[in-house]
């Protein structure tokens, strides 16, 4: 039901922005929906606030309190913060948002809503995107987007509603990238890379961090993992940075509708040149950080204290951050990074070095090559990389070829789904020594053509390539018992048969086109 909504949501949405850009026209969209979500629950727990202070058996209970009491105490915000629910004020609610729907200054009428709501709201100071009255949609059509995004429905409880509400935002999310093309890509990883990552790394509690976090997907589905496991959101602390500051904006506000606390920096900014967390040590770094960029060196990153196992090439910021990401884990955390995957075998500008020193003190911990066509935004081939300081099993490195796990979702995307990431994360699992309850995978085994642990001194003798596909071999083929030589006979015949029908259609499409006076 929900996935219908979201289908219809997302074709009436996009049919309102007519010959708008859709990098802009997306922040229009998802702000409304930011505003929606926060004053449907501000009016939620209002509600709620009011039966409890008529209940008497409520520790809330206001004795004799009449409406115009029960009103006045209602406009205490301690009542929402403590339910970590933002306070709207009554001009910024979605109520009032509508009732100006029609009006052909809703634009500023909007920008002043959220205006209100940052003064109110310190923790979204600098976050929400003011550009409705700018906005270059025709006439009417801004209204009729508050009208499209007043049906989305929540539920009776808040996590039911903020588990709709997240969905429907990270559906846009991935919508609005498939549209936007490069771009988009830019900022979303697609969810199947995401949860790949954290079910790899399976983090549990503690500090969570994602130095290029883009719109926040990493974060979120730590915490899903988090509360399928039986812990609470909350048990991590959430840590991050980007660049882009409209979509550093998009992260705070994916977050903020989950309830999810966060520490996003002070502002935006690049994280090699302006890192907003230099004293941070995480327990868990998740990063999809933009493949092989070449623009990113500034002469003040000269001997810096992260370069730890060389100097990054200033042509391909790949191992520069790699090591950014050694440089923040603790000693007895986990990374999982997604990179090209050049980044497992060039050896140009000292990366092939920087890989050797990296392997030989035995932070690589696991590499998986991934199916191609799972971005929205590029062809080229990916791989997850996982390091850690304090490896399980110490001097070998788990190589994993997933390349055929792949299924296509549409002609032009692929995805892992559920059975596939479960395969790879029990594979790793079991070889660390960590199986759960209830896992396939017991015990590890090398599979021939997809996982093997693989001793340091092998990869030396590689040259420090970390290619899946160098170590795990070929998959295993079913042996038939058929002799070669019957097998060969057979499909000589068979080719025989196909090369003499192909010889009979070349002469009837050569007199159909005789006929026609046409000769080849």
């Amino acid at each position: 039901m929900l996935d219908d909504i979201k289908k219809t949501l997302w074709a009436t949405a996009d049919k309102l922005r007519a010959n708008m850009d859709a990098a802009e026209y997306k922040h229009l969209v998802l702000g409304l929906i930011f505003i929606k979500y926060i004053s449907d629950t501000f009016t939620a727990r209002s509600a709620e606030l009011a039966a409890r202070l008529r209940d008497p058996d409520d520790e809330y209970f206001y004795g004799d309190a009449t409406d115009d009491d029960i009103a006045a105490e209602l406009e205490d915000r301690d009542y929402y913060t403590s339910a970590n629910v933002f306070w709207v004020p009554e001009a910024a609610r979605w109520e009032a948002i509508r009732a100006a729907a029609k009006q052909n200054t809703i634009g500023k009428f909007i920008d002043e809503a959220l205006g209100l709501i940052e003064t109110e709201n310190p923790k979204l100071k600098g976050i929400l995107d003011k550009r409705y009255a700018r906005a270059q949609l025709p006439d009417g059509k801004l209204g009729e987007l508050v009208d499209l995004i007043s049906t989305i429905g929540f539920g009776e409880t808040a996590s039911t509603a903020r588990d709709v509400l997240g969905q429907v935002y990270e559906y846009f999310l991935g919508m609005f990238a498939s549209a936007e093309g490069k771009r988009g890509g830019q900022f979303y990883t697609p969810a199947s890379i995401v949860k790949t990552l954290v079910a790899v790394l399976a983090p549990h509690q503690g500090k969570v961090y994602d130095p290029c976090c883009g719109s926040g997907g990493m974060f979120v589905q730590s915490e899903r993992f988090i509360e399928a496991h039986g812990g609470q959101v909350g048990d991590v602390s959430i840590y991050g940075q980007e660049a882009n500051p409209t979509t550093w904006r998009l992260a705070a506000m994916n977050l903020a509708i989950r309830g999810i606390d966060f520490n996003l920096g002070r502002e935006p900014g690049d994280t090699f040149t302006r890192n907003q967390h230099p004293d941070l040590r995480a327990d868990y770094i998740l990063a999809n950080p933009p493949f092989n960029i070449s623009d990113w060196w500034h002469a003040s990153l000269t001997g810096d204290a992260r370069w730890h196992y060389g100097d990054p090439p200033q042509g391909n910021a790949n191992y520069a951050w790699l090591q950014h990401m050694l440089h923040h884990l603790k000693p007895t955390g986990r990374a999982g990074i997604v990179l090209a995957n050049g980044s497992m075998s060039s050896s140009q500008n000292n990366e092939g070095v920087i890989r050797a020193a990296m392997v030989d003190a035995d932070v690589v911990e696991v590499m998986v090559a991934l199916p191609g066509q799972l971005f929205f935004n590029t062809q080229i081939p990916a791989c997850l990389w996982f390091l850690a300081k304090q490896k399980q099993r110490k001097g070998e490195v788990l190589f994993i070829d997933a390349r055929k796990l792949g299924k296509m979702i549409s002609r032009v995307q692929a995805e892992l789904d559920d059975a596939a990431i479960a395969r790879i994360a029990e594979t790793v699992a079991a070889w660390r020594g960590e199986v759960e309850a209830g896992a396939s995978i017991t015990r590890y085994e090398d599979v021939p053509g997809f996982c093997r642990s693989v001793p340091l001194a092998e990869i030396a003798q590689h040259g420090h390539v970390l290619t899946p596909g160098r170590y795990v071999g070929a998959e295993e083929v079913e042996d038939d018992d058929e002799a070669f030589a019957e097998k060969m006979r057979k499909l000589t015949e068979r080719l025989s048969e196909q090369m003499a029908k192909g010889t009979e259609l070349d002469a009837r499409i050569r007199t159909q086109l005789g006929t026609l006076g046409y000769r080849l």
